[in-house]
């Protein structure tokens, strides 16, 4: 015994619940109860019966700070300590007399990569045990010679709250009674080499707004939801056969509070502006950039730390349950962009959380990305695919997410991304490809499919990847949605050319319609297209500003009619000028001058258009929903192809010239027989264009093979439909 209290002190004990709390002995044949506890420095503890109020002065131990007292056998006999140190006397619960509550079988889970709402055992959670409220704390640290949980409520000491670890697990626990919501806390971590390290909670919920690291403890079962209607339409909808127009936002920059110093709109007040705009412009979807806490701005939120908490910067994690709340009864669908490709280096985070490598492989071959000086997740150990699948859920479940863009897919795919020879290690077969994290990612969405089928999984994969999209059954990774970064590529660098020279990259308008059934494809122009010195949208168009406002409309039509879901990052629907910044608002005067206005409104306009017309969303990834009517007229720089549903009259047709010249008698087949109305033209005087519209309804009749002369406008896009 007396080795294990000096253990103790010395803060090297890893199972206090064995010699702390109320133990039944006997003694002379007579039980008895021996209680016991631990407080340096203090001057006396006072035992106190909770039912009869009488008080017993414990004794001190040899071994310093350890007080004990033995009193007769009473069933059920409840207590607590009145502690004084340092002339301050206050009355506790005695954190080693109530039972740990993670099972053997929760733990069978952890470790077989299975307990997929772990979130609910770990970290940190208000309970009511025996009667008394408190917190239990959980935490998985294998390596740990000695884990303590420390916060203002025990002075930031790691010897006054030291945690139990389980037989089996790797997992420490403790319940400190008397915490309440809004404590702060971090764990206390003594490695076997004897070093201390402060950690934040891998499963907190509530962080300090940065730069402070500690946790808070927070109810995550309070926030009383009301958006029952919006779950109904989404378990009852074909996800993937919807209209999905998705406005990416950075939340720190979408919009700043000029009336408090240009600080950050606050998730209530982003549920009133935003989401007042993005219904107003018709998107069907917000996607967040990563919203997860993290500790530096300029990050944008991809260097993660605290991957099941909404960022504090923005508010409480009500808060942004609000914001998504709102969002849903507005019917709009909130996206996240989830990072489990890698994690940051951070002394409060994942890093060698316990002295080791945990997260992370041991060999940086393995666990670094030089390119982001970030870590990998270790996908080989089953706790942490546990940790990062039960975190998807959590987001989607705790907070009502309606899909999750994963990041960096193609740099979990491959052992050897961003490597040079030599810096990387091939599989077990001498391969690249990283066969662990492919397991994790079938997976992930296996029970993502299982447990809430109707939710996006969408993957930004910039290879060539075979399957990323499809059923898992017939060998896919399961998403439901890939990224199209070649098609994306393509058109960049086909539209930032001059018009007189675009007609010898034509190819590059099609090239997308060869490979677009082989996956689920969206369609992005993201965030990561205008920084870095790529301009804006607007700024990448060539030629004089009326052709570049022209350019940019004619890009967003072209992108509308393409097949494939869409996505436009903020700002570059009205025209956004300078590359976007996460430090300053978007350049919202702007809308002062007429031309960005006519570029919002268009692209309103093309928002509603796309929403009612189930031409260009219902069959997307049907060959049945697409045709060319001419994509060879390279000369011209001019493409037409046909949108279509198995109705006739929700037939689509686009024209797309590319270069300024105007064509008055323009011959296209029609891909009917019928008439046909021009039902949205981009030059069009109200959106700024030059006037070159068709105001006259076209007929399409059999004995000219359906060919109808046209106006063709100047670097614009026009669209028909059959009446």
């Amino acid at each position: 015994m007396e080795n294990q209290l000096l253990a103790l002190v010395n803060g090297n004990l890893k199972n206090p619940h064995n010699i702390l709390g109320m133990k039944g002995i006997n003694e002379n044949k007579k039980k008895k109860l021996e209680i016991r506890c631990y407080y340096k420095n203090a001057e006396k503890v006072i035992l106190i019966d909770n039912k009869s109020k009488k008080r017993i002065k414990m004794k001190e131990n040899k071994v310093k700070g350890i007080f004990e007292v033995k009193v007769d056998f009473i069933k059920n006999f409840q207590y607590c300590y009145e502690v004084t140190i340092d002339n301050n006397t206050w009355v506790t619960y005695d954190p080693y007399n109530f039972e740990l509550q993670i099972t053997e079988f929760d733990l069978h889970l952890f470790s077989n990569g299975t307990h997929y709402k772990i979130f609910d055992k770990l970290g940190s959670h208000l309970k009511t045990l025996q009667g008394v409220e408190g917190v239990t704390f959980a935490i998985w640290a294998p390596n740990a010679k000695r884990v303590s949980v420390i916060g203002d409520f025990n002075n930031w000491d790691g010897l006054r709250n030291p945690m139990t670890l389980h037989k089996s697990g790797g997992v420490w626990e403790i319940f400190i009674p008397g915490l309440r919501s809004g404590d702060k806390y971090k764990y206390e971590i003594k490695t076997e080499e004897d070093y201390i390290l402060e950690k934040s909670d891998p499963y907190g919920f509530y962080f300090e707004v940065r730069p402070n690291k500690a946790t808070v403890v927070y109810n995550e079962k309070d926030y009383k939801w009301s958006d029952n209607k919006w779950k109904e339409k989404v378990e009852k909808s074909d996800i993937v056969n919807t209209p999905i127009n998705i406005y990416e936002v950075h939340l720190g920059s979408w919009a700043k509070n000029v009336e408090k110093n240009n600080d950050f709109l606050t998730y209530r007040e982003l549920a009133d502006e935003l989401i007042t705009y993005v219904l107003e412009m018709g998107y069907t979807h917000i996607e967040l950039l990563p919203i997860l806490e993290h500790p530096y701005d300029p990050s944008w939120g991809y260097q993660v730390t605290g991957y099941f908490a909404p960022t504090s910067r923005f508010g409480h994690p009500d808060d942004f349950k609000f914001f998504v709340d709102e969002c849903h009864k507005n019917n709009i669908g909130v996206i996240l962009d989830w990072v489990p490709a890698h994690f940051p280096k951070d002394e409060v985070g994942l890093a060698k959380f316990d002295g080791t490598c945990l997260y992370e492989h041991n060999n940086p071959a393995q666990g670094e990305h030089p390119d982001w000086g970030t870590l990998i997740f270790n996908y080989g150990r089953n706790e942490v695919k546990n940790f990062l699948i039960s975190n998807a859920l959590f987001w989607v479940e705790e907070y009502h997410i309606d899909g999750l863009r994963t990041d960096a897919v193609a740099s979990m795919l491959y052992l050897d991304y961003g490597k040079e020879d030599g810096e990387w290690v091939s599989n077990e077969y001498g391969g690249r490809e990283n066969l662990e994290a492919i397991e994790f990612i079938k997976h992930l969405n296996s029970i993502m499919q299982k447990t809430n089928k109707n939710i996006l999984m969408i993957a930004e994969e910039s290879t060539s990847w075979p399957k990323i999209t499809g059923e898992l059954d017939e060998g896919s990774l399961g998403f439901n949605l890939k990224w199209n970064m070649g098609w994306m590529n393509d058109f960049l660098s086909y539209i930032e050319k001059d018009p007189i020279h675009r007609k010898y990259d034509h190819h590059k308008l099609t090239f997308g319609m060869y490979y677009h059934y082989t996956e689920k494809f969206m369609l992005v122009l993201s965030h990561d297209e205008v920084v870095h010195g790529k301009k804006s949208m607007l700024d990448k168009m060539p030629g004089d500003f009326w052709q570049k406002c022209a350019n940019l409309k004619l890009t967003y039509g072209f992108k509308m009619g393409h097949p494939g879901k869409k996505l436009l990052f903020m700002g570059q629907e009205f025209g956004q000028m300078s590359e976007w910044s996460e430090e300053r608002s978007l350049d919202w005067h702007l809308l002062e001058y007429e031309q960005h206005r006519q570029i919002q409104q268009f692209v309103k306009d093309l928002n509603e258009l796309y929403k009612k017309e189930k031409a260009l969303w219902k069959y997307d990834f049907d060959a049945e929903g697409f045709s060319w009517i001419d994509c060879n007229d390279g000369n011209s720089s001019i493409i037409t192809f046909t949108r279509k549903t198995r109705k006739v009259a929700e037939t689509l047709v686009f024209v797309c010239n590319f270069t300024p010249v105007v064509h008055l008698n323009y011959n296209i087949q029609m891909p009917l027989e019928g008439k046909y109305e021009e039902i949205l033209n981009s030059d069009n005087l109200k959106y700024g264009g030059s006037g070159v519209i068709n105001e006259h309804i076209l007929d399409s009749k059999n004995e000219n093979d359906r060919y109808v002369e046209i106006k063709v406008m100047p670097l614009g896009v026009s669209v028909f439909k059959i009446k």
